[in-house]
């Protein structure tokens, strides 16, 4: 044994006891995050001892069936179902177990505010804001895996931030990354931030193929086992746009110190530049429990069932510049960036209205950036702040009317 690691014998660790003791509150978690949350909670169960990482509160939208399994294994004090019509199911398969049931949106959000140590927010879309606000609120960690509600709510996030101080840690495999190698580092050390992005299923596609790509397709991701929503926005690249704004508002850096680099492998998650020339990598296997278990944890570490990074297996790493031209989501989003105002509220927000067009057969997918910058045209985009969820809600609102109007005339 060397020195060095016989010293690191000696040295008497703290254990993980309050970590461990940490209960947890998962918003959407039949989702894909949600799931991935509730394995890593299971496998840290079957490491720490059976009460590692109680959970105070699981919600779904629609999905009883696997909330009410997810009940019964992970026992929750409470379980919402956000479809009140699927209530009586939800009650009547968990009576007797204890579990107190709810359901409505108003259960949601009322889901966000119990006594839980960190709330996981893993609802879809801009569904989240005010869940996640809630959370917020009354100072709770909030383990943030959703984009779209920073993004159409960055001013009103920042500012409940501000007066609670409630820790934010983002799960987003790129923000999470972004986060570890700052690592509390003073921003403006940074020359700039490069997020990744696998280029998504149609990376190599020339633009005719792609005018008649489909929805089973687009959810091919190549990389990443995903939801259908944000695997088509990784086909468009509007999900590395997103994830660029909300950048901005997490790590307070300007547009121009930010960056996308397309990165098939999906190995390398961030690229953070410094003023002294060093370029720092976060690298992990493309595998969303490894930043959801650094959440839970942060700032320590716990085991997590999930892989491992094997460089001889991946044998190489590329990297190329994102094509704007047919990707053209992505330069919206940019727009939206540098604009400010309400501009990224309506790009969310038409954004979802497109994608769901999409995935129904409404439009086709090159309609999405067209819908979107339709969208963009037509609503206020007045470059006063909004700082108020009512007024978020109201723009959101309004560019989902505009953008469902010009789905419905169907393709181009």
């Amino acid at each position: 044994m060397n020195a060095l690691a016989a010293t690191r014998k000696q040295i008497d660790l703290p254990d993980l006891s309050p970590v461990l003791a940490r209960r947890v509150t998962v918003l959407g978690s039949t989702g894909s995050i949600g799931v991935s949350t509730l394995s890593v909670i299971s496998h840290a169960r079957e490491i720490y001892g059976p009460h590692a990482l109680p959970v105070e509160a699981l919600t779904a939208q629609s999905n009883v069936d696997v909330l009410i399994q997810q009940a019964r294994a992970i026992r929750p004090r409470f379980a919402v179902i956000g479809d009140e019509k699927l209530y009586a199911k939800l009650k009547e398969s968990l009576s007797g177990t204890g579990i107190e049931v709810a359901a409505g949106r108003d259960a949601v959000i009322a889901a966000a505010a119990r006594p839980s140590d960190i709330v996981m927010v893993a609802i879809m879309g801009a569904a989240a804001i005010e869940p996640a606000l809630a959370a917020i609120d009354r100072g709770a960690t909030v383990a943030l895996a959703n984009k779209e509600c920073v993004v159409a709510a960055g001013a009103v996030f920042r500012n409940a931030i501000m007066r609670s101080g409630a820790p934010v840690i983002p799960v987003d495999s790129e923000h999470n990354a972004v986060f570890q190698v700052l690592n509390g580092n003073d921003a403006e050390e940074v020359e700039r931030v490069t997020l990744t992005a696998s280029g998504g299923p149609f990376r190599d596609w020339p633009l005719e193929k792609m005018r008649a790509a489909t929805p089973q397709q687009a959810v091919a991701h190549p990389n990443w086992a995903m939801g259908a929503k944000i695997s088509v926005d990784s086909a468009t690249l509007m999900n590395k746009g997103l994830e660029l704004i909300e950048a901005h508002f997490l790590f307070a850096l300007a547009p121009e110190r930010l960056a996308v680099i397309v990165h098939p492998q999906s190995v390398v998650h961030c690229l953070v530049s410094y003023a002294d020339g060093s370029t720092l990598a976060h690298l992990s296997a493309p595998d969303m429990r490894t930043p959801i278990a650094h959440a839970l944890a942060w700032p320590r570490r716990i085991a997590s069932p999930s892989r491992r990074l094997d460089l001889a297996s991946v044998a190489q790493l590329t990297f190329q510049a994102p094509d704007n031209d047919r990707f053209r989501c992505l330069g919206l989003a940019l727009d939206c960036l540098r604009m400010g105002g309400p501009a990224p509220t309506i790009l969310n927000a038409a954004n979802e209205v497109a994608v769901e067009d999409f995935l129904a057969g409404r439009i086709g997918f090159l309609d999405i950036p067209r819908v979107v910058e339709e969208t963009l045209n037509k609503a206020e985009r007045a470059n006063a702040h909004i700082d108020s969820l009512e007024g978020v809600l109201a723009a959101d609102a309004r560019a989902r009317a505009i953008a469902g109007e010009i789905g419905r005339r169907g393709r181009a």
